[in-house]
């Protein structure tokens, strides 16, 4: 008797899943940040003709 070791192919094993999921994660993590960090208004008006860029408070030239 010869004794065979059917291997399934890599997509129907765990541990290349468990591989992936990390850096999977991490690149989604990383493109939502990157999201919030455009979408969200950072700039937003104190008063009027003033506007707070960061830790900088600067007046509108209009």
């Amino acid at each position: 008797m010869s004794n065979q070791t059917i291997q399934k192919p890599w997509w129907k094993q765990l541990w290349p899943w468990l591989l992936i999921s990390g850096p999977a994660i991490a690149a989604i993590g990383c493109a939502i940040t990157i999201w919030l960090a455009f979408t969200q208004d950072a700039d937003q008006p104190i008063r009027d003709g003033v506007v707070k860029r960061g830790l900088k408070i600067e007046a509108v030239s209009k």
